[in-house]
């Protein structure tokens, strides 16, 4: 499996305050992965655009819930 797939299966059985917990504490990580690369460079500077991906997904699946609680997404 790709880990995509295993990245929105890991989301199936969150609810709306797991997302908003788990997108607050990925910007932080963020933050620091960003505040570390400025003082030094990173040794895999892509974590921060797979970061940022990652954050875009748990974004768009919580407005996905929160417009539709009652269904699930996928």
């Amino acid at each position: 499996m790709s880990k995509k797939v295993e990245f929105l299966k890991s989301l199936q059985g969150l609810n709306v305050q797991d997302l908003r917990a788990r997108i607050q504490d990925d910007e932080v990580r963020l933050k620091k992965l960003r505040f570390s690369h400025a003082i030094s460079p990173l040794e895999n500077p892509m974590t921060i655009r797979a970061l940022r991906r990652e954050i875009a997904q748990l974004r768009t699946l919580l407005s996905q819930r929160e417009v539709k609680p009652d269904q699930a997404c996928h």
